[in-house]
Formats: C-alpha cells, structure tokens, sequence
C-alpha cells in the first residue's frame, strides 16, 4: 500500500509535526516565564542564600543541581532497562526521553503527560507497551513514598496530637499494612494484567498489559533498587538544603518530615507549575511542629521544586525537536 492512501501524506505529517513541537515550545515559554516572573518564594530563598556567603551558595546548589542530574540519569538507567522487554533503546536516547517527558509534565495533572513525551521516542506501535512499562517504574517509585510516607505519618500524629494509645497503636498498624500493601503489589504486578481480564470495558487493553509478567522478581528487583537510590538522592537534597538554612533544626523530626512531604505531593493531583503551591503549604504546616522558620521552609520546597522539575522542563524542550510524532525518532 502506497504511504498517500494510508492516511496523512508525508508532507502533512512534517507541518503537522512542527506546528505541534512550535506549539508545546512556545506553550512552556509562556506559562513558566508568568509562573517564575517575581515568583515570591524562590525570591526569599535568594535573599535567604545571600545571607549565607558566595562560597557556601554556590556549593551547596552545584551539589543540589548535580544531584538532580544524577536523579534523572537513574531514571533514564531504570527506564532503559523497563524497556528492554518492548524495544532496545540507547542510554543516550533514554536520557532524551526522560528529560523530554518532563517538558510535557508540567501541563498536566499529576505528571501523566511524562507518559506521552516519553514514549513519543519509541516506535509507533510499541508506544502503549512502553507506556505500560513505564508504569512499572513509576510504581517502584510510588512504593516508596507510600512505605516510608504512611510510616512517618503514624509517627508525625503520635508525636504531635492527643490521642489515646490504643488509636495510636491502630495507626500504626493501618500504616504497616498500607505499606505493606504496596510492597506486595509492586512484586506481584503480574496480578495487574490479570485483573485487567476480569474488567469488561478494559478487556480489549489486555494485551498491552501483559508485558506486566515479563519482569522477574530480580528485574523488579533492580528497578526497585534503582528507584531506592534516586528516593535517597532527592530526600538528600532537602536535607543539604535545609541543614545550610536552618542550621538548628533537628535532624530525624526533618527527614521524617520529608517523607510526609513526598507522601502529600504523591497522593494530591496537580500540575507540576503549580506544585510549588502544594509544596510550600504542605511543608510550612509540618515544619511549623519542630521550627519557626516557616518561610525558609517555604522557600526551600519552591528551590527544589524548581531545580528538580522546573530547570529539567526547561532543559528538556530541546529534545522535543526530536519527535517525530507519526514515525520513529531521530537517533
């Protein structure tokens, strides 16, 4: 079959294709130059970084921005290895789509459009696969912020509300078994596929869905691990940050704190543009239990939402040059 009966012509599909990456490139210009302009948080977390001498601030944000290239090229390691069971791909190209689903997450809710700019750099027909895939990676990700989120939880409201310790006791068991839960999902997330089969309207999907019992319990293993270290490396950076800014503050109440933090981010939907919001309320209300520099705090939250997805957004409308949105992408 000739490639003008089976649908666009090749023409169409290269002005489609470049009015489509012009869209999303002016679109990311736009809305972050109204969101970052006199963006008041990341204004005092300047003020605040000053006060601290030249050699300390460029220090510690090198080390917090290497840190941040260091999580996404895990993530690109991770996803890399996702795919092998859908298709091959080079780190490099792993890397290109990573920082390019970045791009893309900023405009939807909860990140889902890290998906489609992600998977645009697979083959056509192997995107939903990869899709799929990537849900894995996400889910390894997802365990631990719920593990290490809901446990901290149990202890943030013993430790700082009135309740009886037989609620006490019965939260903590909530939150083991919450956890737990996740655990046991994540290495078992074959069971996944077969639920799919047993829901009528996703039926048709299923077949997308069983790459799910293609990764052994070592693969989700490495994956997990992967997902462990990057998990280490964005918790390491509110420390570093913190321990800079508020010098005084208590180390164990913070860490355990953070993890409350990520539980939040993970659990409301929102956009990555504004989740600065939701970071900055979120850690003023727990930080205000154990310090009173709830600006800082508040800054602090607004520097790292910057650096870890704002910056690599930026970065990442680079490689949204190199989809081809109706065929395979450029290497």
């Amino acid at each position: 079959m000739h490639a003008k009966s089976s649908g666009l012509g090749n023409g169409t599909k290269k002005i489609l294709g470049i009015v489509l990456k012009v869209t999303i490139l002016l679109l990311v210009a736009w809305v972050l130059y109204r969101k970052l302009n006199n963006h008041q948080n990341l204004q005092e977390f300047k003020r605040l970084m000053h006060s601290l001498g030249t050699f300390t601030v460029i220090t510690t944000l090198s080390v917090v921005v290497l840190m941040m290239f260091a999580n996404w090229l895990l993530e690109a390691v991770k996803w890399r290895y996702l795919c092998r069971p859908v298709e091959r791909i080079s780190l490099w190209k792993a890397v290109q789509s990573v920082f390019c689903g970045l791009t893309w997450a900023i405009f939807t809710p909860n990140r889902i459009g890290e998906y489609g700019g992600r998977v645009m750099f697979l083959k056509p027909r192997k995107r939903i696969f990869g899709a799929v895939a990537m849900g894995v990676g996400a889910l390894a990700q997802l365990v631990m912020t719920s593990v290490a989120g809901s446990l901290s939880i149990a202890w943030f409201v013993n430790r700082f509300f009135d309740i009886s310790i037989i609620a006490g006791v019965a939260l903590w068991l909530l939150a083991i078994a919450y956890a737990g839960f996740f655990l046991t999902l994540y290495f078992n997330v074959r069971w996944i596929s077969s639920w799919i089969k047993r829901i009528g309207f996703l039926k048709r999907f299923q077949r997308f869905f069983e790459i799910l019992t293609r990764y052994s319990p070592r693969e989700l293993t490495v994956v997990f691990l992967n997902s462990l270290a990057r998990f280490a490396i964005f918790t390491s950076q509110y420390c570093i940050l913190m321990l800079v800014i508020i010098p005084d503050i208590r180390f164990m109440p913070m860490l355990l704190m953070i993890f409350i933090l990520f539980f939040v981010q993970s659990a409301l939907p929102t956009l990555d543009l504004f989740d600065f919001g939701v970071r900055s309320v979120t850690a003023s209300y727990l930080y205000a239990h154990i310090t009173g520099q709830d600006i800082a705090v508040m800054a602090i939250a607004s520097c790292i939402w910057f650096i870890n997805l704002i910056l690599p957004a930026i970065l990442g409308s680079v490689f949204v040059l190199k989809i081809n949105f109706f065929g395979d992408t450029a290497n």
